[in-house]
């Protein structure tokens, strides 16, 4: 019934995929790279540099709906690698992240009279995914559901624009800030098609208040949270050693990272920081400065940022502008507790001072005055692990995926119904 379409297959869209096999709903799911145990993918992702591939494995249940468009995709990782700029950097070179996909979304686009024709009802696509594939599933009579993952782009111009003034030196890291006209043009259009948009967060719905146009419904369906840590031990000498603080994430201005270094720079000896994300590009020299201050990992695999979380005590997520905010899940299922703003999943889950901290955004001293208090209460930290823990338990990736199984199952059926009523009282 519901054609699932997303570029790069992340852990929410496989929730899902996962959701719409079990609700018996997926007619096909498009994505350019999709690894299975022993498929030729599999095999090339053994090949020394190209373990990065095994990012995109995927459970062998997904497998028969799976339509792979592989080579595009696996271009722009080779042009990333190849150390030309000028095939992969500008926004016009063909293996530049935004042209892959947009000749993804034709690529989906093209394929659904066939999806129709195999009893397709509905498209359920991503931002920057969808324009093309709405656009002709409009000509065939799809519903089209939108799935907006980060918020609104008006909101996130004004909010970090903000940004020049307090923190005019950062602004190189805000990439975002400089997309083309045509892709934010693109943004409004795919909204303007959607019959439905699920966003994960309160806050994301928040920002499509800005949105200068009637809009469809909008639905807030969080995702869920990793499994919870069997092994985690928190260690007593808290009040003998420095406050384990960490950071995982995109080196970025729009995750807060100048208020970060700053209020850690405030609050010195009595705090370390490991960082954990790579940057944007070598362009903001105080975030050049600060990385040689701190522990800095630029990478690693997913189950050594969850050991590096039980490793700490407290995850730091100051972010400005988040649409959920994945590692604000993943350290609380590890029992460690997050500070994080009112823009991000954080109030939507964590309630201040029992199984987290929440703190205004965009406010350096909001941060340093948390890092501080729980300096003063250190002994208070696995109680309040304990608590994220818990939180984390009540909501495993299965009930986002039966909940937007459901949410979809609900909305197609209805317009669906809506549109056989229109269509018989015309006739009639």
């Amino acid at each position: 019934m519901i054609i699932l379409s997303q570029i790069t297959g992340n852990a929410n869209v496989k929730a899902v995929a996962h959701g719409f096999v079990e609700a018996d709903l997926l007619t096909a799911y498009y994505v350019s790279l999709a690894v299975f145990p022993g498929n030729l993918l599999d095999r090339i992702s053994q090949m020394k540099g190209l373990s990065e591939i095994r990012r995109r494995s995927h459970d062998p249940e997904l497998q028969p709906f799976t339509k792979t468009w592989p080579w595009v995709e696996l271009g722009r990782m080779l042009a990333m690698r190849s150390g030309i700029p000028s095939l992969s950097v500008p926004p016009t070179s063909p293996f530049h992240v935004y042209s892959v996909i947009k000749k993804f979304d034709k690529h989906v686009a093209a394929q659904l009279l066939k999806e129709l024709k195999n009893g397709a009802k509905a498209i359920y696509s991503y931002e920057d995914n969808a324009l093309a594939t709405f656009r002709r599933a409009k000509q065939l009579g799809l519903t089209c559901l939108y799935d907006l993952p980060i918020g609104y782009w008006r909101a996130a111009h004004r909010l970090l624009d903000e940004e020049r003034e307090r923190w005019p030196e950062w602004i190189p890291t805000l990439t975002g800030l400089k997309d083309p006209e045509e892709k934010l043009a693109r943004k409004d259009e795919e909204l303007a098609l959607a019959n439905h948009i699920f966003v994960a967060s309160n806050f994301t719905a928040s920002t499509l208040k800005e949105y200068p146009g009637k809009l469809a419904p909008v639905e807030v369906i969080p995702y869920g949270f990793p499994p919870v840590a069997k092994n985690r031990i928190y260690h007593e000498n808290f009040d003998k050693r420095p406050l384990k603080l960490l950071f995982v994430g995109g080196l970025s201005q729009r995750k807060g990272v100048a208020d970060l270094f700053a209020a850690v720079e405030a609050i010195g000896k009595h705090v370390e920081l490991t960082v954990v994300g790579t940057k944007k590009n070598d362009e903001c020299k105080p975030l050049n400065i600060a990385l040689t201050k701190h522990r800095w990992i630029q990478t690693l695999p997913n189950e050594e940022i969850l050991k590096l979380m039980r490793d700490h005590d407290v995850l730091i997520f100051a972010s400005l502008f988040e649409g959920f905010g994945l590692v604000i899940t993943e350290a609380m299922s590890q029992g460690t507790p997050v500070i994080t703003t009112d823009r991000t999943i954080g109030p939507n889950f964590i309630e201040d001072g029992v199984n987290g901290w929440l703190i205004k955004a965009a406010s350096t001293r909001a941060l340093q005055d948390a890092i501080e208090n729980i300096l003063e209460r250190r002994r208070d930290i696995p109680n309040i692990g304990l608590a994220a823990m818990e939180t984390a338990s009540q909501r495993p990736w299965q009930i986002y995926s039966n909940e937007t199984a459901t949410a979809a199952a609900r909305v197609v059926g209805r317009l669906n119904q809506n549109n056989y009523h229109e269509s018989k009282s015309y006739t009639s």
